[in-house]
């Protein structure tokens, strides 16, 4: 890129008038990217910018201010944006706000850039940070996983995160249910899976959406019974549309039986709120203001919306990230636990993989996690690139 250097120093002064005198490299990194430096032509001038972040660093902010007023031109108010963007309707104290980490694992690097934007934006408002571990499935739970998140979740977010295991919490789920059948928003559907989906590509009404809520208070209470029905038998469905132009909308599952046996819960239960329910309750009972997730949510996020309609209920301001991925790491917990049991690494904390309990080990900081996520900013364009790039990036932040 032409004038690297000058806009180099330009950026640098930026940052340092925004920081107390201070410029981050990482935050000086992220702009050059916008005005048009390659990821690969990084270790090329990384030298060079680092010199220049170390003399302008030097210098005693009237003299950057001087400085700065001769190079600002060289800047630009979009790509040189400095912290966080304003979320709306945020006031201190009043922000309260999540993440949700599955149990078939510890936390790695795509969980920590995602769970670092809300945390950033939780300590900017001076709100509250739920970590809620999502458990009701029992056919995907990691039982070692409880205590890594939570190791994990102490360190990244400085022991200030309230943690939630939604186990623990399943009359509250029933409640809600009893809640939505009252309102005749759902109902219990007998039909095959088979059956089901020619409703679905049929955009017709099952049979069993007609019964009054009467008689699906019954049938729920038949879900609940051991003697009642058996698994694969019965679902909760909500009622939407079965005309809605997206099949996955059509009166989508709230809950099921599944009889595995729970890490924590053994066979306590036998119904198991699936996610939409679980998250929509929690959401509500938590009072989150603010949701920050992947963009794959973004149907979840209909299907939530509706339940909060029925329910009378505001939906929180709600934004969604990019994916995050690095082409030469393996980001799935299931492929990393199974090549832990077969000795190809020596633990989740193995120096070779993307977790957070690897990255503590090698002398990461949380901090370098947060002045990340600050400087990715809430985009939906998807974040892929090579491990080493990543890392040039997190090693600078790490400073």
């Amino acid at each position: 890129m032409k004038n690297l250097e000058k806009k180099a120093r330009a950026y640098a002064l930026k940052n340092a008038l925004s920081h107390e005198g201070k410029a981050q490299q990482g935050a000086v990194l992220s702009s050059l990217f916008h005005e048009g430096l390659k990821k690969s032509e990084v270790q090329k001038y990384i030298k060079i910018i680092s010199e220049i972040v170390k003399n302008v660093n030097s210098l005693n902010i009237e003299r950057q201010e001087k400085e700065f007023e001769k190079l600002q031109d060289e800047t630009s108010e979009r790509k040189g944006r400095e912290g966080l963007e304003e979320l709306p309707d945020a006031k201190k104290g009043k922000v309260i706000m999540r993440i949700s980490p599955a149990p078939s694992g510890p936390m790695h690097i795509g969980n920590a850039m995602v769970a670092s934007m809300n945390y950033v934006y939780v300590k900017k408002y001076l709100g509250i940070l739920y970590v809620r571990i999502e458990d009701t499935n029992p056919d995907n739970i990691y039982g070692q996983a409880y205590k890594m998140i939570e190791e994990d979740s102490k360190w990244l977010f400085n022991n200030e995160a309230k943690i939630m295991i939604q186990s623990e919490r399943m009359k509250i789920y029933y409640k809600y249910a009893e809640k939505l059948l009252k309102k005749n928003a759902v109902y219990v559907c007998t039909c095959s899976s088979e059956e089901f989906e020619k409703h679905v590509n049929g955009m017709k009404n099952c049979p069993c959406r007609i019964l009054d809520s009467k008689e699906n208070i019954l049938r729920w209470k038949k879900m609940l019974d051991k003697k009642g029905y058996k698994q694969g038998e019965a679902v909760l469905r909500f009622k939407s549309d079965m005309k809605n132009s997206n099949p996955a909308f059509r009166d989508f599952p709230l809950a099921r039986i599944n009889l595995t046996q729970h890490p924590l819960q053994k066979n306590k239960y036998r119904v198991w709120p699936l996610m939409n329910l679980a998250v929509t309750v929690d959401d509500i009972e938590t009072k989150i203001t603010h949701i920050i997730r992947g963009k794959d949510h973004r149907d979840n996020a209909e299907r939530q919306k509706m339940i909060y309609e029925v329910l009378g209920k505001k939906y929180p301001w709600s934004k969604f990230l990019g994916r995050f991925k690095l082409r030469d790491a393996e980001l799935s917990k299931t492929k990393i636990r199974r090549a832990i049991e077969e000795k190809k690494y020596s633990g989740w904390d193995d120096p070779r993989l993307p977790t957070i309990s690897a990255l503590r080990k090698k002398g990461y900081k949380p901090s370098a996690f947060w002045k990340f996520a600050e400087q990715m900013g809430l985009s939906e364009s998807d974040k892929v690139m090579d491990g080493k790039e990543f890392f040039l990036l997190l090693d600078n932040f790490n400073k």
